[in-house]
């Protein structure tokens, strides 16, 4: 009778792997959901519309987009997280759910998740309005110190990237300036050309084409070598080198699937999204916004999470703004 049992048992474990590589083999055998976390004609939506008709060729299968908005992706993250691990729905998000423990925001990150590809990162940039006292990162800096309280930073509220990157002037350096929240980055970045804002932290797609316009002028990159798009801006890293070690850094794309998907079918996923990452449509996107191709996957998809978390979670608590330690979450002090 064991004998028989312990032969039943071998032959349901043989079945159950042989039935998985069957499965991976035929994926995608049916519509693939790709959940974005945030709202149409935004930054995430652009990027994953523009890239996953690409992945879609290599797959041989179809992605149906669903924009899930709410709790700062949340809801799209705990949706996802809901499903089975068949690889038959995507996350499609950006950097906010590593911030999600410490925020209080939530339990789940992408710790709970696979990351399929890393596509793409935002570059930061000090951006002032144009009657600004200032023109350079080093007269900023004298300004604000011999009038302290006075000069108004454009702010999103705790977590956003306006606040990480002020906290990261602030962590070598006295800054005492007064945040003035907004409701995004757009009705920041309007503010700080009517005036109501002196100096704005905001990602260098968002506010390029208001440099351009001569609306704002740009103090500096938040990153270690100049960009492209506007060469002759110095980068922060490069003119004062004891920044250097926070970047690169900047908010971020991603694709992942929840844990526990079979091997052969991230395989699939990661092929395919690594192709569409070439494609001309989203490197030429990527050019006009001034966004870094990453592309990455695998470990070096999971160095890179891990590392935009600890940095950002620490610079957070430390600047009083989380509600709970990184620490208590295992997350390492940079």
């Amino acid at each position: 009778m064991k004998k028989t049992l312990v032969k039943f048992a071998a032959m349901a474990a043989l079945g159950a792997v042989m039935g998985t590589a069957a499965f991976a083999q035929d994926y995608p055998a049916k519509e693939i959901q790709g959940i974005i976390q945030w709202g149409a004609g935004g930054s995430t939506d652009t990027v994953m519309r523009t890239v996953t008709p690409h992945a879609e060729k290599v797959l041989g299968g179809k992605v149906v987009m669903k924009n899930m908005t709410g709790g700062v992706g949340a809801i799209a993250t705990k949706f996802v997280y809901a499903q089975n691990p068949d690889g038959y729905a995507l996350l499609m998000g950006a950097e906010n759910p590593l911030l999600y423990k410490v925020m209080g925001l939530g339990d789940i990150d992408y710790s709970e998740f696979t990351p399929i590809n890393i596509l793409a990162r935002g570059v930061p940039i000090l951006v002032a309005n144009n009657d600004a006292p200032f023109d350079t990162f080093d007269e900023m800096v004298e300004y604000i110190q011999a009038h302290p309280n006075e000069v108004k930073f454009g702010s999103t509220g705790p977590g956003g990237l306006p606040s990480v990157v002020t906290s990261m002037i602030a962590s070598k350096i006295e800054l005492p300036v007064t945040q003035v929240p907004y409701d995004g980055d757009g009705p920041a970045l309007t503010a700080l050309q009517g005036g109501a804002v002196d100096v704005m932290p905001a990602v260098l797609g968002a506010s390029i084409e208001a440099i351009r316009g001569g609306r704002i002028k740009a103090i500096t990159l938040i990153d270690n070598k100049p960009t492209e798009v506007l060469p002759d801006l110095p980068a922060l890293g490069e003119t004062h080198p004891e920044y250097a070690d926070y970047f690169p850094w900047g908010p971020f794309f991603g694709v992942f699937v929840k844990n526990g998907t079979p091997e052969d079918v991230v395989a699939k996923l990661t092929e395919a999204y690594a192709e569409g990452a070439k494609s001309e449509d989203f490197v030429k996107l990527m050019a006009d916004r001034g966004y870094i191709i990453e592309s990455l996957s695998g470990q070096e998809a999971q160095d890179f999470l891990t590392k935009w978390q600890s940095l950002t979670t620490w610079l957070l608590h430390d600047a009083g703004q989380t509600k709970a330690s990184p620490e208590e979450f295992g997350i390492p002090k940079p």
